[in-house]
């Protein structure tokens, strides 16, 4: 039996919305403070660049991010466009599909299409 916490058995009690978002708070505070500590540039990064670099340190992971060093430099060189490339090109664009196209054009920043 799946179990969360101190014994709760999630498929005969689950959870409820309030817990979810408590969870959804603490996870985003734990990829922020870990964002803010890998990459010195992240706090330069606009709110919504740095919501694209959150939002894929979530789903992948820190160490799995670190893997797009391509993008990576290209954000660390402010080269958008590339770092938009350079997500749009990956395995992981593939399996998020849409989601990497709008994270993408939210690294680029003019709502252009990117690829």
């Amino acid at each position: 039996v799946a179990t969360i916490g101190v014994g709760r058995n999630l498929e005969d009690v689950g959870l409820s919305y309030d817990e979810s978002m408590l969870l959804l708070d603490n996870d985003i505070k734990r990829v922020l403070k870990e964002c803010w500590q890998a990459f010195p540039w992240f706090v330069e990064l606009s709110e919504a660049r740095q919501s694209v670099v959150a939002s894929m340190v979530f789903n992948l992971g820190l160490e799995g991010f670190k893997k797009f060093k391509r993008m990576i430099a290209a954000i660390e060189k402010e080269d958008w466009t590339e770092a938009a490339c350079q997500m749009i090109d990956s395995a992981w664009a593939a399996q998020v599909k849409g989601r990497a196209v709008e994270l993408a054009v939210l690294m680029k920043g003019d709502g252009e299409h990117v690829g």
